[in-house]
């Protein structure tokens, strides 16, 4: 079974930053206690777009983690509270090639 890689680009309402940086921790910290997860992360750039990318090892680990309860209440109010926009890829990794220098 080949890896899901899930891109999510965001970019948050100003009035929100705070209450976001309050849970955006714990649904990392739950996303990575699931079965399955390989890793995610997180960079911004300076005209404040985020984009999020995560790993899972298969679909049905992806699958599991899209449709955690606390992870649909965390995305209902993303989209209440936190998000002026946002867009999601969600793509089956084909090929992977690994280079780290040691010297």
């Amino acid at each position: 079974m080949s890896q899901i890689v899930t891109v999510f680009r965001n970019r948050l309402r100003d009035e929100s930053a705070a209450d976001y940086s309050v849970l955006a921790p714990h649904i990392h910290e739950l996303a990575s206690s699931m079965p399955g997860f390989v890793d995610a992360k997180t960079f911004s750039s300076p005209d404040g777009e985020r984009v999020t990318v995560v790993t899972f090892a298969d679909k049905a680990s992806h699958d599991a983690w899209r449709d955690h309860p606390e992870h649909r209440d965390a995305q209902r109010r993303g989209i209440a509270e936190f998000y002026a926009e946002y867009s999601i890829q969600v793509a089956e990794v084909t090929y992977d090639h690994r280079f780290h220098h040691t010297g």
